[in-house]
């Protein structure tokens, strides 16, 4: 058997999959809930100061058949008396103690109110702290969240702060409406902040109604930003998550979090170095039962793939993630059409024609036609592997004969080839690149 537990920031959680700080955190009920399915850890919906909520608040975004495939939301946080909230707190740590069960907090940008709620929520003995420094909407309108978040030096200011008071892990939590979100993670490793939780939401405008000209979500007719989360973000949030992981500088342990439904979803971030995976949508439109299908996935995974705990394979991506420059440029693909499995829709022909390269021709033969690859035309971009219905495009390798290398290899080799067209289309000519 395999082992699913994780160590992240001096913690030990059973497996990684946490409930996010979000609407399926929100009360005692739901924890109860969450870790009779299997959750390892709950993240608290954020607590602190005292808000009123509104309605319409959710926005979704349905593609192809899918429901939700992104999702939007002007809520805030907890709207339930904060003595409450710290009661059901302790009863849910006391009720399970080797689950973890972490804070989300925000409050003024004040030294005494974030010591203050500090000290509070841990005398409840739950076992770490999140930071919101993310949340796009409202909050940041009163100088908390994402106004917190954007602003380095707030970062490491307001984390320092709660490192003073703190006796238990403290995770914050990033925005990603920024430009550098390494320089947000710097910031808090420079107050010794113990982990980081992201991605939060999105800044997003769902959408407009075509009818009424109203905004979606909108409150009696008026609308604004609110944060864009769902499986359609996971992308961001992967790409996010490696920027920060591969920078040796930040050395923090990271809970991921952006479109997580599965368990190749959370594998995913593991791989590009989270360590937890955190879910909140895929909750709150599934259940919380989807984490039963998460632990069977990833131990099966974990098994096929000879990995005996969850450490093994942990940011085992990583070293993958790389710039441009360093991309083999001798590498080639081109396209192959299986033709037992070809149902001659053309789909592929339309999007090389005329969104690619030209590189499909259509050929007549019994009444039909039918695509095929031009193999001294075809780039490998791919486009149509990826518009084909049926999967019966794949693409093959091409030996150059040239062995590896990188364009800054070329640029070395060849000065000025970067600045000079006659340089570069003469060195494309001799390694045999097509030209159009």
């Amino acid at each position: 058997m395999v082992d699913l537990s994780v160590k992240i920031a001096g913690l030990k959680s059973p497996n990684p999959f946490w409930v996010a700080s979000g609407p399926p955190s929100n009360t005692l009920y739901q924890a109860n809930k969450a870790f009779e399915a299997g959750w390892g850890g709950f993240v608290w919906k954020t607590i602190g100061a005292p808000i009123l909520n509104v309605t319409n608040r959710y926005g979704g975004i349905d593609y192809g058949g899918k429901r939700v495939i992104g999702f939007n939301n002007i809520e805030l946080i907890s709207d339930r008396p904060l003595s409450v909230n710290l009661k059901e707190i302790a009863e849910a740590k006391n009720r399970w103690p080797d689950r973890l069960v972490i804070v989300s907090l925000m409050v003024e940008s004040k030294r005494e109110a974030w010591h203050e709620i500090v000290k509070r929520t841990q005398d409840t003995g739950c076992d770490a702290i999140e930071l919101n420094y993310g949340c796009p909407h409202g909050m940041s309108e009163r100088g908390m969240g994402s106004a917190v978040g954007q602003v380095p030096e707030y970062c490491t200011m307001i984390t320092e702060w709660v490192m003073e008071a703190a006796q238990i892990p403290v995770f914050v939590k990033l925005t990603p409406n920024v430009t550098n979100i390494v320089a947000s993670a710097h910031a808090v490793k420079k107050a010794n902040a113990d982990g980081i939780s992201m991605i939060n939401t999105i800044n997003s405008i769902m959408g407009v109604d075509l009818d009424s000209l109203e905004t979606q979500p909108h409150v009696h007719g008026k609308g604004g930003h609110g944060g864009y989360a769902g499986p359609a973000v996971k992308p961001i949030g992967l790409h996010l998550v490696s920027q920060v992981a591969k920078d040796s500088e930040v050395g923090l342990a990271i809970s991921g979090i952006g479109g997580v439904e599965t368990w190749r979803d959370a594998t995913e971030y593991m791989l590009l170095g989270a360590s937890t995976v955190q879910v909140c949508t895929g909750i709150m439109k599934l259940g919380f039962r989807i984490v039963e299908d998460m632990i069977d996935g990833l131990t099966h995974w974990m098994e096929e793939k000879g990995f005996q705990n969850t450490h093994d394979f942990i940011g085992k991506s990583v070293p993958r993630v790389s710039d441009y420059k360093d991309f083999d440029i001798m590498y080639k693909t081109i396209a192959k059409i299986d033709y037992d499995k070809c149902i001659k829709c053309n789909l592929c022909y339309v999007a090389c024609e005329d969104g690619a390269h030209q590189a499909i021709e259509l050929v007549s033969q019994n009444g039909q036609r039918y695509p095929r690859i031009l193999d001294d035309e075809c780039v490998g971009c791919r486009m149509c592997e990826l518009v084909c219905p049926v999967h019966c495009i794949s693409m093959i390798d091409v030996d150059r004969g040239h062995g590896e290398k990188s364009w800054s290899q070329i640029v070395a080799e060849n000065p000025g080839i970067d600045q000079d067209w006659g340089k570069m289309e003469a060195w494309r000519k001799k390694h045999g690149f097509v030209i159009h």
